[in-house]
């Protein structure tokens, strides 16, 4: 099942993100959540009316998922950005695509108009995921990250929303 995250559900969501970080290029940074920032992060998400989702199989925490500003500007308030981290048992089970189609049908009650996944070449699996949920390849900035010694591409996503992404809001 999926639902929104709860203050409890902030460790095994740390979990995850902190094993990726030290072992994958999921994120590129190399340093670790701790339980204050990870709650800080939640807390400031909630606070700007952004979901964050957790994908549950019972009491197990199989993934999240989140999307926040795109970029601060008052002229991109109908994007966001997502993310998505399944528990490395769970992939290939459709644990990140009930999550991401959680957070494009929350996004667009939102009245939002797209999702952007900000991706690594690298990563085939969520490449694959973002395309398999109606998300297309809008851009690749090569060799803009580091990692592990390696340089690294990014590929921009998007998924639109809207029949209409030229409304205004004033």
């Amino acid at each position: 099942s999926i639902r929104d995250a709860r203050e409890a559900d902030l460790e095994a969501m740390r979990a995850i993100l902190n094993k990726e970080i030290r072992e994958t290029t999921a994120t590129w940074t190399t340093v670790q959540r701790s339980p204050r920032a990870m709650r800080r992060w939640w807390m400031d998400l909630r606070r700007d009316g952004y979901p964050t989702l957790v994908a549950m199989d019972g009491p197990r925490l199989l993934g999240y998922a989140s999307y926040g500003r795109f970029r601060t500007w008052p002229g991109y308030w109908r994007t966001a950005e997502n993310s998505v981290y399944v528990h490395e048992e769970a992939r290939g089970k459709g644990v990140g695509r009930g999550l991401l189609t959680a957070l494009s049908v929350r996004a667009k009650y939102q009245g939002l108009a797209n999702l952007v996944g900000v991706i690594g070449a690298d990563r085939e699996g969520s490449l694959a995921l973002h395309a398999a949920c109606g998300y297309t390849e809008v851009g690749r900035l090569p060799e803009v990250g580091a990692k592990f010694g390696d340089t690294l591409d990014m590929v921009m996503m998007q998924k639109n929303l809207s029949n209409s992404a030229r409304q205004t809001r004033f």
